[in-house]
């Protein structure tokens, strides 16, 4: 191809396979300027153009503005850093775009309401500083001011609800229910209710040692399995003995005596703690944040109540 060749604007047009319009509009903006005008007046394009065209093209197809690629054309600013910031904005459409897919099909599968689709939404595009805020707002004013155990507070604030740019519609709908949750005066209240019942349980009966506690955890979840697996109804005659087990041991750790009065103390305990909907809160949390499933600890403790509350 001759260097010193010159095209009009419909011969460009042939060659690049762009539109006269398209070329004439990026000529009118400056970004590529013709090499020549015939005496008539009418444009004439040389290599150089050429080659500004093509680069014109790859820049506009990646979603650059034309002030910017005017900038990178005059040395303003580099190719590199132009690219970099679009990469940036472009995760961001990405992600957004990833979650208004995520919400259209929790949507779909719920079969939810306008208003409850607005609310979904809304709830999907915070952003992880605001989801943060959230459940640090939660913690605070559900356990501000009782004297709980440190370690579980540092595991309330640590434990947050981290959102994957392309989330599930099971991990949406977590989600949901979880800042729903939160937000919730009579789930704030019963959380409250149930550390301040702590507290004071543990005021009267001492610290356990927690490897102690967790071995009484495994022993109710091994006695309770083993004793629904075989039928054995917790308010039966044949229960009995696995009652007097676990209650002897909840006893023993808590420096007790067993007893109707301990008894009626540990019923209390487990109803109160029970009824918070803490068990739920971590399960929430478990889905949101992808976490192996732990084992539920709820058919033993449902079980451990109704024995102990008919006997």
């Amino acid at each position: 191809m001759d260097d010193d060749a010159l095209w009009t604007i419909g011969e460009l047009a042939r060659l690049t396979g762009l539109t006269v319009k398209t070329i004439r509009f990026w000529s009118d903006a400056g970004v590529v300027p013709p090499t020549d005008r015939t005496p008539v007046g009418y444009r004439l394009y040389g290599r150089d153009a050429l080659a500004r065209l093509g680069l014109v093209r790859t820049l506009r197809d990646l979603g650059i503005d034309l002030a910017t690629i005017q900038r990178v054309l005059e040395r303003e600013v580099s190719v590199a850093d132009v690219a970099s910031a679009h990469a940036e904005a472009l995760d961001v459409q990405i992600r957004t775009l990833r979650l208004r897919r995520a919400v259209l099909r929790a949507v779909a599968n719920r079969g939810s309401t306008p208003e409850e689709m607005q609310l979904m939404h809304k709830l999907a595009t915070l952003s992880d500083q605001e989801r943060r805020r959230m459940i640090h707002d939660f913690v605070d004013q559900a356990f501000g001011g009782l004297d709980v155990d440190a370690t579980f507070l540092t595991l309330m604030h640590g434990a947050m609800p981290e959102l994957p740019d392309n989330p599930t519609a099971e991990q949406l709908n977590a989600w949901v229910e979880l800042a729903e949750l939160v937000q919730d005066d009579g789930f704030r209240a019963r959380m409250r209710r149930a550390a301040a019942d702590q507290v004071r349980a543990r005021a009267e009966a001492g610290q356990p040692d927690e490897a102690a506690a967790r071995r009484l955890a495994e022993l109710i979840q091994a006695r309770t399995a083993s004793a629904r697996e075989a039928g054995i109804e917790p308010t039966s005659q044949a229960a009995r003995p696995v009652l007097d087990e676990l209650a002897a041991e909840c006893a023993r750790l808590c420096g007790r005596e067993d007893g109707a009065e301990f008894r009626t103390w540990l019923l209390a305990r487990m109803e109160t703690g029970h009824d918070s909907g803490y068990t739920r809160y971590w399960e929430l949390l478990a889905v949101i944040n992808g976490w192996p499933p732990a084992p539920s600890v709820t058919p033993a403790v449902e079980w451990l109540i109704a024995g102990l509350r008919g006997n």
